[in-house]
């Protein structure tokens, strides 16, 4: 992150008077109309769903009432009929958005699980339950929905969909739901059917499942939970307030690990988290300005790891290096697990995003392994994972799954809890924690220099990068070297990257608008220097600054 981008609150515990209040804010859910002719009041489905903030009529009852509708009829016209796992998360409009979501699944007669004891449900643990349910059916497929914004500020909310394969949907699924959905809300919603919500909850459609036992239960499938408890390591353990608050107690007692959760405090306010970069609260256990706490806590504990609200990411902290970068730890993690999942087949895949470290191709290389490489979404590793080959797949925003021991599919959605215990895994088996693990693999492949940068954007110009066509870069250098390549597809598959990526020689950077905020992200890496990074953001500042520049005068953008 760019100095001059920091808020001088980042890492700093917020006042009283700046957190959000809960009740104001569920007011506005459910008092709140959204104006259709406001593109940001529309329902979007981004790189995970359909995220917003009641404040800004971006998530109010109308949406989910219209979304929770159109995933009914996608599962009318798919011909889903098994039940649908329904998860909820921290957030304070999660709550909300889960009786809403109810009222329309029950008025369809949608069988509907719900967690035994009402609590929270981290998003790896629905993708888990949905796999496990449909293990050797054909027919009466589950499917599933998490009500979480992710990582995203307390006042946003946010609504997932998980078909039946486990995973994040396909664009061909959300474009379907999002346009159905808003085509519900443009008719003002009259025909939803609904059913109150104590009728909704006693009703026979609805059940009871225990997601935390057979989650809890089915770890050691994954993870080698006998070495850990048997090395006696350390653990430290941050749920940031989120999903997986109750799940850590019980992997702990469930399998006898010495390990601590430094803090189960649930507020909806999340006023216990330090700011994250810009000055807002944002449970993003990849940044060290929200991991403030658990950093600081690194000399108490052999390793540590945090989770965002939802449990997909992952954060880990070692005594030998603090928080690491998220590519160095999926680079660690390959490299451990080619050498130690002896049951997975030689040629099962390693999969990255376009905007991962280059690191990862010299592993898979190395190894022999298939690289698969694709626009950012977990969406796009769903398949690989799911069919077993993938073994391992990740982003360089701290989220990631993996294949079972056996080689069988774990999870199609990134999964913080089964990667937390990797590196306690990998720390235990080998004696060494992720980072020094890391900095082996520098001894042999060389050092890499990587950093993402978040820039404010409007949404015209984060249209124009989205839409950017490689005729629309006019640089033939970047940082001195000549470009060798402009990519606006990934090379898996050529699906469209939604930015682009310039390629050197020496390094490269990739520059795309995110899903969820607005801004757009740079990142870039070097595998000279520092100071040759440091070259390359500036070049591709400029360039991105030409790509807004051209489309904005072509008028290349959504109206």
């Amino acid at each position: 992150m760019s100095g001059d981008l920091i808020d001088p609150a980042a890492g700093k515990l917020l006042r009283p008077a700046q957190l959000i209040d809960p009740a104001k804010l569920i007011y506005a859910y459910y008092a709140g109309v959204p104006d259709l002719s406001v593109a940001t009041q529309r329902i979007h489905f981004g790189t995970s769903g359909h995220r917003g903030s009641a404040f800004h009529n971006a998530f109010n009852e109308a949406h989910i009432i219209a979304v929770a509708e159109a995933v009914c009829l996608h599962r009318k016209r798919e011909g889903i009929d098994g039940p649908l796992f329904l998860g909820v998360d921290t957030h304070a409009l999660s709550r909300p958005a889960f009786a809403t979501a109810l009222e329309v699944f029950v008025a369809n007669d949608v069988e509907t699980m719900i967690d035994a004891d009402e609590g929270f449900t981290p998003t790896p643990v629905i993708s888990h339950a949905i796999l496990t349910y449909n293990r050797g059916r054909t027919a009466g497929l589950a499917d599933g929905v998490v009500l979480t914004p992710s990582h995203n500020p307390p006042e946003d909310g946010g609504f997932k969909y998980n078909p039946p394969t486990g995973g994040p949907a396909g664009s061909d699924v959300t474009s379907w739901i999002e346009a159905t959905a808003n085509e519900l809300l443009k008719a003002g919603i009259q025909n939803v059917r609904r059913v109150p919500y104590a009728r909704a909850r006693q009703s026979v459609h609805v059940h009871s499942h225990d997601y935390m036992d057979h989650y809890i239960g089915d770890l050691a499938g994954v993870i080698d939970m006998e070495v850990i408890a048997g090395s006696g390591l350390a653990l430290g353990i941050d749920p940031l307030g989120g999903a997986s608050v109750h799940y850590w107690p019980k992997i702990i007692d469930r399998y006898g690990l010495n390990g601590t959760v430094v803090e189960d405090m649930v507020d909806p306010t999340f006023g216990f988290m330090t700011a994250d970069w810009d000055g807002k609260i944002r449970m993003d256990c990849s940044s060290p300005y929200a991991m403030t706490r658990l950093i600081g806590m690194r000399d108490r504990f052999d390793l540590a790891f945090g989770n965002d609200t939802d449990a997909d990411r992952h954060g880990i902290v070692t005594r030998t290096g603090g928080l690491m970068t998220p590519n160095h730890f999926l680079a660690a993690s390959i490299a451990y697990l080619i050498d130690h999942r002896p049951q997975w087949t030689p040629r099962c895949g390693i999969g990255k995003t376009m905007v991962s470290s280059s690191v990862i191709d010299r592993i898979a290389h190395r190894a022999g392994r298939p690289l698969v490489e694709v626009p950012v979404g977990f969406k796009w590793f769903v398949d690989g994972l799911y069919s077993g080959t993938l073994g391992f797949a990740g982003e360089e925003s701290a989220g990631a799954s993996l294949l079972r021991r056996d080689g069988l599919v774990w999870t199609t959605d990134k999964d913080g809890l089964a990667l937390g215990l990797l590196a306690a895994e990998i720390t235990a088996r080998s004696g060494s924690d992720p980072n020094q693990a890391y900095d082996a693999l520098t001894q042999e492949f060389g050092q890499f220099w990587y950093e993402r940068i978040d820039a404010p954007a409007a949404p015209e110009q984060m249209d124009v990068l989205r839409r950017a066509t490689a005729d629309r870069i006019s640089a033939t250098e970047l940082a001195g070297e000549p470009i060798e390549a402009k990519l606006t597809a990934a090379p898996a598959g050529g699906e469209p990257f939604g930015g682009i990526k310039i390629i050197t020689a020496g390094g490269w950077f990739a520059a795309r608008p995110s899903g969820t905020e607005p801004i757009y992200k740079l990142y870039a890496e070097s595998f000279r220097s520092a100071d040759h990074l440091r070259a390359i953001q500036r070049d591709a500042q400029t360039i991105v600054e030409g790509v807004f520049a051209r489309g904005e005068a072509a008028g290349d953008h959504a109206h």
